[in-house]
């Protein structure tokens, strides 16, 4: 019997949690139907693939015994063109699928993504060995292709990592690191960053259906609307519905249920070829 994927899962809530014409009783049904087939499958041996990390431990083993790049450095990836030579990159882990980096800091990371286990990059470094700090990444929730109109990327608030997101409580610093590019495969996009601030920890992909154009208004005019002294917004950066974003997510010192946000909006996206 095959194994159940997680993110089939939470797929198949979320279908009915947003399938209009249904009443909630029959969404509750049908939630308790997956959830309980869930568990069954669990005490029959066909637990979710996510569970077990001794596949994915020994891809990290197999990829730390193969020849490293020099460094891993956003420079050592570009073609002369600059275009990301993801291929090369994937040779050491087929996870990656981006680059983000903010000119100008030290914060330039190749950007993963969990085939599963949506944790595992919280302690696991680029070639898969165990690491406190572990990588910048995005779940599943989200395509490859930044074509969700939120894209929200997460990391450790560690050196390194994103513990830099935290530059931006100086509102010098704000102002003049507005830009940040992401780089794909075949383009680069630039992004202009419109807000930066404190939040809770609420998952925002799971409590906002930002594809639902009035849901992602009212979330940016909340966004827009603040006016305390620990959130920064940027004037010049006009945002709304009809654009695409990124939200750059890292902890907060002595505050587990708090999170501290940098979001930008895309202005740019530059087709590159070879």
């Amino acid at each position: 019997m095959g194994k159940i994927q997680p993110r089939n899962i939470s797929n198949l809530l979320s279908r009915f949690r947003f399938c209009d014409g249904l009443s909630k009783k029959m969404i509750r049904r049908a939630e308790y139907i997956i959830i309980v087939s869930v568990c069954f499958s669990t005490f029959t041996g066909c637990q979710p693939s996510g569970f077990d990390h001794s596949e994915q431990e020994t891809a990290g083993e197999e990829r730390a015994e193969t020849s490293r790049p020099p460094s891993l450095t956003l420079d050592d990836f570009l073609t002369e063109s600059g275009r990301l030579d993801l291929a090369k990159l994937q040779e050491y882990n087929p996870e990656c699928y981006a680059w983000l980096d903010i000119p100008d800091t030290e914060m330039s990371f190749p950007l993963m993504q969990p085939a599963e286990d949506l944790s595992w990059y919280l302690s696991h470094d680029f070639f898969g060995n165990a690491d406190e700090d572990g990588c910048i990444y995005t779940e599943y929730y989200n395509g490859k292709d930044f074509g969700d109109p939120n894209t929200v990327i997460y990391g450790r608030n560690a050196d390194g990592r994103f513990g830099g997101l935290h530059q931006y409580q100086d509102r010098d610093f704000f102002d003049s690191h507005s830009e940040i590019l992401v780089y794909t495969g075949d383009a680069v996009l630039e992004y202009r960053v419109f807000a930066a601030y404190p939040f809770d920890d609420r998952h925002l992909l799971m409590n906002w259906d930002f594809w639902n154009p009035d849901v992602f208004s009212v979330y940016l005019s909340g966004i827009l609307s603040q006016r305390k002294m620990d959130v920064f917004l940027n004037p010049d950066a006009e945002v709304s519905e009809e654009d695409r974003i990124v939200t750059l997510s890292t902890g907060v010192d002595g505050e587990p249920q708090k999170r501290y946000l940098v979001q930008a909006v895309l202005v740019l996206q530059e087709d590159v070829s070879e």
